[in-house]
Order: C-alpha cells, then structure tokens, then sequence
C-alpha cells in the first residue's frame, strides 16, 4: 500500500460517523482556507510583497503533497489556486479586515471540528500526528478522486 493510502486510511479511522464527515466536508477547507488568509495578511517585507509568506508555505506544501502523491497534489493545488483567489477577493471586498475574517471562520471551525470527534467518540487525528492537518484536505480531494474514478 503506498504511503498516502494508508495516511488516508488511518485519517479515516477517525472519521467514520456520517456527522463528523459531514463537519469535516464543511470545516476542514474553510479552516485551509482561513491559514491562506492568515499567511496572505502576514505583512512581509516590501521586497516580497503582499502574500509572500502564502506563497512560501504553499510551495512546503505542495512539496509535501507532491512527495506524497502526485496526482492528488493536482487536486489539492487546484483548491489552493481557489482559495487563493477567493483570500484576495474578500480582503478587497470586506469591511472588515482579512486576518478578524479569518480569525472568526477559524474559530467557528475549530469549536465545529472538535464537535464533529465528539459526536465521533474519537480525538483528532493531528493530535497523534501533526502531518495529518495536511492529511485532513488530501482525504477530502480523495473522495472526489474516487468519486470521479480518478486513481490517487
């Protein structure tokens, strides 16, 4: 079994209440997408410009994904390249600036997640492991691989 099978396979022990999927579906990208919006609101010195330390991250990011599986890398980065957008556009748009944004999705999220494992019966998975906060998206793009009879 390759590495990111069986990293999705322990996730999802972990995982198997319809509830707490159903939390995950909701919670697990807005929280990626909240620490895109943290990372983008960084400020950065004027030599790196605006979303430095975002573009920073997402390369270790795309390298661990890249490391772990190519092909689901595609997907996720595709998430990415939308969350992307979407950051730029709400700190455009909002009255309110993008970190307080942030910060209060992050926190809805979070209190959702912790309640989706206690509906679960089971902890977090990154609470064995830290690696599993980058497990958390790829187990979602997973299922959209399986769903659309793409290999992982």
């Amino acid at each position: 079994m390759a590495r990111i099978e069986a990293l999705l396979e322990e996730y999802g022990e972990s995982h198997q209440n319809p509830t707490n999927k159903l939390v995950h579906w909701i919670c697990v990208p807005v929280i990626f997408w909240t620490v895109m919006a943290f990372l983008y609101a960084l400020p950065a010195p004027a030599i790196l410009g605006q979303g430095a330390w975002l573009l920073i991250a997402t390369l270790g990011a795309g390298a661990y994904y890249l490391f772990q599986s190519p092909r689901l890398t595609i997907g996720v980065m595709g998430f990415v390249v939308l969350c992307f957008w979407s950051v730029i556009w709400v700190d455009r748009v909002s009255p309110s600036p993008l970190w307080q944004v942030a910060v209060a999705l992050f926190v809805i999220a979070w209190i959702g997640q912790f309640w989706g494992h206690k509906v679960e019966g089971k902890k977090p998975s990154f609470f064995k492991d830290v690696q599993f906060l980058l497990i958390g998206p790829a187990w979602l793009m997973s299922f959209i691989y399986r769903k659309l009879g793409l290999p992982i």
